[in-house]
């Protein structure tokens, strides 16, 4: 099995419902995005997915979070913004994106801070 892994950043504000602490306020951060894609071979090139490719294909994804107020989206309307949600939300997008190639999302980690991350799977 082989696996490769991208990172990618944007900014945007949350608060968190059903929360009892100073983040059920409004707050922002910049987010930190790692996917990572596995595959058990490599394609015609030698690769999981072309490094460029997966970045592209994340910050598609990640543009609809980019500069906004995340509860205002319509997925987080009805779901709590938390990063464990964030995480699944862009893990569901992306494994949509990557369908017509030979590999697939394993997991998603969501940072808030440089020390605080949340991770999602299947």
């Amino acid at each position: 099995m082989f696996e490769i892994s991208v990172t990618v950043e944007f900014s945007a504000a949350h608060n968190l419902r059903d929360y009892k602490g100073k983040c059920e306020k409004l707050h922002g951060h910049n987010w930190q995005v790692e996917a990572v894609f596995a595959a058990a071979g490599l394609d015609k090139g030698a690769m999981v997915m072309d490094f460029t490719v997966a970045k592209k294909m994340l910050k598609q994804v990640l543009a609809y979070f980019d500069h906004c107020y995340i509860n205002d989206t319509e997925y987080f309307k009805i779901h709590n913004p938390t990063s464990e949600n964030i995480a699944r939300f862009i893990f569901e997008q992306l494994s949509r994106k990557t369908k017509r190639h030979h590999c697939a999302v394993k997991r998603i980690s969501v940072w808030e801070t440089p020390r605080s991350c949340a991770t999602y799977y299947e």
